[in-house]
């Protein structure tokens, strides 16, 4: 793939927001607590060269916002306003969706119908706001991920999915690449991939297999690993340089969309650019 084909994502959206402030919170939260860290790394991401960067809404569900004073649509469309503000235009924004912290059925109490409900009432929230794109991101059961992708659908956005594997190519719910793909056929996603959990070096096999299974755009966003302790000082599993030449080799698998996830800094990202676009 040609480097001009290649759109780059952003890093790691929690941790670096934990790392800019005072006390951690869920970081859902600093969209209405602390919307200027928000705002500065979403500038930090776009000025490394991120040409699409996620909008603080990942985990903004009822489940998670119930007992605090906050609703679903404050968090949402306020995650979603922040973004397009900071970006200006630079870069896209899209609205990030996650996982639920509890299981559909059969796996446990949640029918699929609530679930639906959830993802309804969350995206239909920052859709008002107009984002650019939708990603469902870091999803372990692909039948929740397919109940999410329906509730997006209505909207007209462009549809990301990722889900997160381990190192043998399935989710820890046993969901393999094949099911994740067979599982969103008939509905409007724009590109698929994986995101999370795995390094690049244990993530690229992973990426390797989905082109067995579907044309669409791939997407790659691999963790750069857990902190370490390094002469008294926390740093990464993966450094900079690391993260980056075990990321590379996704791209000979026809990978599109690149980035990091959960540890991954601007930084990572300027990177990233430098040996992709030179």
């Amino acid at each position: 793939m040609r480097a001009k084909e290649i759109v780059l994502l952003d890093g790691a959206f929690g941790t670096g927001l934990w790392a800019k402030a005072d006390k951690r919170v869920a970081v859902w939260r600093y969209n209405i607590e602390n919307p200027g860290i928000v705002s500065e790394l979403t500038r930090e991401y776009i000025d490394a060269g991120s040409q699409i960067v996620q909008c603080n809404t990942f985990g903004a569900n009822r489940h998670s916002l119930q007992n605090t004073p906050y609703t679903v649509e404050q968090v949402m469309s306020e995650g979603v306003r922040i973004a397009k503000e900071a970006a200006q235009g630079r870069a896209k924004v899209s609205m990030s969706v996650g996982p639920l912290s509890v299981l559909m059925e059969p796996y446990g109490d949640l029918e699929e119908d609530e679930c639906y409900e959830i993802y309804d009432e969350q995206i239909s929230a920052g859709a008002a706001q107009h984002p650019d794109i939708i990603t469902l991101e870091t999803f372990m059961d692909a039948d929740m991920l397919r109940v999410a992708a329906k509730a997006a659908s209505r909207h007209g956005l462009p549809i990301f999915c990722t889900m997160t594997f381990t190192e043998v190519g399935k989710t820890i719910m046993g969901h393999s690449v094949e099911y994740f793909i067979e599982s969103l056929e008939d509905l409007p996603v724009s590109a698929v991939g994986i995101n999370c959990s795995l390094g690049p070096d244990q993530a690229v096999p992973v990426i390797a297999q989905f082109r067995q299974y579907t044309d669409l755009p791939l997407i790659f966003k691999p963790n750069a690993g857990k902190p370490v302790m390094e002469n008294g000082v926390e740093k990464m599993q993966f450094d900079i340089d690391t993260f980056v030449a075990d990321s590379l080799p996704a791209l000979e698998h026809d990978v599109t969309y690149i980035g990091g996830c959960c540890g991954s800094s601007p930084d990572y990202i300027r990177a990233m650019k430098k040996s992709i676009f030179g």
